[in-house]
């Protein structure tokens, strides 16, 4: 999931084990029989866990296929609350989200590009997708309230344009090491992108 360490106890262990399963091949087949297309019930059977033991570890068949893309949130709000606010806020943003892309693990380099496919290929996930979004949105200005509101929200709205265009570069080659890369131009378009004329 990130670079971090395993849990400790036995317990901890295999319930991480078990939700890395289920993120495993919820993507692999949603990504073979299409999301609105495979019931949660063949997940549950391939991976051999009970509903009660899948409802435990996910609310739904839509959260389960964006684990990828909720791991690189969970972490990114981590890191900007272990970043010094100094300096541009723009910069600190764009700081964390490199940090939070350098702690991400192979795995998840390998599940986040098919989870970007099927959100593409299913309205339903889409919609998911677009509401958790606005979720961490609304938890960084949250967590910088002592900023001021329109501008905050106008900051917060522009980084994460800039995340959705960098990952539309990234696709379909989705190499690892680019997506910092084309995340650090995107964001140093911003002020150019504002300056074009009709």
């Amino acid at each position: 999931m990130t670079t971090s360490e395993q849990p400790a106890t036995l317990r901890e262990r295999k319930k991480l084990r078990t939700r890395q399963a289920l993120a495993d091949t919820a993507v692999t087949l949603f990504d073979e029989h299409g999301f609105d297309s495979t019931p949660l019930d063949a997940l549950l059977e391939q991976v051999e866990v009970s509903r009660r033991t899948f409802f435990r570890n996910f609310r739904s068949k839509e959260d389960v296929a964006l684990t990828a893309v909720k791991q690189v949130w969970d972490v990114y709000l981590e890191v900007l609350d272990g970043t010094e606010k100094s300096g541009p806020l723009a910069d600190v943003f764009l700081d964390a989200m490199l940090t939070t892309l350098e702690r991400m693990d192979e795995d998840w380099y390998r599940r986040f590009p098919l989870t970007l496919r099927l959100i593409a290929g299913s309205p339903a996930l889409d919609g998911y997708a677009l509401r958790h979004c606005a979720e961490v949105q609304a938890e960084i200005a949250r967590r910088l309230d002592g900023h001021n509101r329109l501008e905050l929200r106008l900051l917060i709205e522009f980084f994460t344009a800039a995340w959705r265009c960098a990952l539309d570069e990234w696709l379909p080659d989705c190499t690892p090491g680019e997506l910092s890369a084309l995340l650090r131009r995107a964001c140093s378009s911003m002020n150019s992108a504002l300056s074009l004329e009709a």
